[in-house]
């Protein structure tokens, strides 16, 4: 999403384009997936003085307006994620990292299998599909 996408987005949802959420999303552009400490650390890096509360307070508001998605992680700390369009995400669970995998054949799979199903009491909303890894310790060949 670009920075005139996010400001329409914001005026969709009757929010200003302050100078701090804009500079929340110029981080979370570069970042796409990252803790409200890791923008806020990028900011400091950059000269802007903007608390950690402040940016968790921004993030967590774009995610209740569905403007950036949120992730839970293994160690229970919250994610945000820039990418709101359907897609699988593949959680880095010793380096605490997210990667948007885009399959949508699987993505497809699961929806069709799920919309067959019925939940007595419930109704599905959504479908949020997270895989859990670690990275895989392959030795290169030396010629």
């Amino acid at each position: 999403m670009t920075l005139e996408e996010f400001r329409t987005q914001l005026r969709r949802h009757k929010l200003k384009a302050t100078r701090q959420r804009l500079a929340v999303h110029e981080v979370m552009m570069e970042l796409g997936h990252a803790s409200a400490d890791q923008v806020q650390e990028t900011l400091r890096q950059r000269g802007a003085a903007v608390t950690v509360a402040s940016v968790y307070n921004i993030l967590a508001q774009l995610a209740d307006q569905r403007i950036y998605g949120r992730r839970l992680s293994a160690t229970n700390k919250m994610f945000f994620d820039i990418n709101n369009s359907l897609h699988i995400h593949l959680y880095d669970r010793e380096n605490h990292t997210y990667r948007d995998l885009m399959d949508d054949e699987l993505q497809n799979l699961v929806n069709a299998h799920l919309k067959r199903r019925k939940f007595k009491g419930y109704t599905v909303e959504d479908i949020d599909i997270q895989l859990i890894a670690r990275p895989t310790t392959r030795k290169t060949k030396t010629q």
